[in-house]
């Protein structure tokens, strides 16, 4: 769901904004206002993802009003002005509504949004760091799969060896913790079981040696069980 609110200064172009948007099922217009600096107090609080928003307004146009937002967002300008629109679209706007304008041209700039909307959401979740998250010591650890240097397996219990820190210790299987680690991918991005007892990053091996991988500073026995898959995924 988009979260949205409008700012314009006249009251029924407000009403046709709640109208429409009550009528896309991926649009929840939270809040309208015709006063530019309540919409602003109000998104320093609550930020939203997607502003309709008026050009011509009387304290300060809606075009320095996009400029001083308190965070990006997906702007939809509506103006009954045609001359702004090439101003307007220099900004990134999602979209230019000309007042009036019908519910179909409307949902044109709503389904523009949901586009913006979703490739942004993509981008964050690419952009952001993969961690691994484990219980230990009673408390919740986050950490980076890049600063993992391999997992011991010990029982009811794994061995987390990192990079930056001690290792974490805690109650899990190994086919537990496989299971939350990416064994697909580009090989930065992989962790493979090489052994009973062990599980190594892919981007982390220097070397193999006969049946042991070599590893900064550790040297992990590669199990007969194991051989067959490690050699085709290493190899490949």
């Amino acid at each position: 769901m988009i979260r949205a609110i409008a700012v314009d200064d006249e009251p029924p172009a407000l009403r046709v904004l709640s109208n429409f948007c009550n009528r896309i099922d991926f649009i929840d217009l939270q809040k309208t206002f015709f006063r530019a600096h309540e919409a602003l107090d109000y998104l320093a609080s609550f930020p939203v993802d997607l502003l309709f928003l008026d050009i011509n307004m009387p304290a300060i146009s809606g075009l320095d009003f996009h400029k001083i937002l308190p965070q990006p967002t997906l702007v939809i300008f509506t103006t009954a002005y045609a001359q702004y629109a090439v101003e307007g679209f220099s900004l990134n706007a999602v979209d230019y509504l000309l007042k009036p304008f019908t519910f179909e041209r409307f949902e044109q700039a709503a389904s523009k949004a949901r586009d913006a909307y979703q490739f942004r959401q993509f981008q964050n979740e690419q952009e952001k760091p993969a961690c691994l998250y484990v219980r230990a010591d009673y408390r919740l650890y986050q950490i980076p799969l890049s600063d993992i240097l391999y997992i011991e397996g010990l029982d009811d219990y794994i061995k987390i060896h990192r990079e930056q820190d001690k290792p974490v210790v805690c109650r899990m299987t190994m086919k537990a913790i496989l299971q939350q680690l990416p064994e697909t991918g580009h090989s930065s991005e992989r962790f493979i079981r090489v052994h009973r007892s062990f599980i190594v990053p892919m981007n982390r091996i220097e070397a193999v040696r006969n049946k042991t991988i070599l590893l900064p500073g550790h040297e992990i026995p590669i199990g007969g069980s194991y051989e067959t898959n490690f050699f085709q995924q290493y190899g490949g």
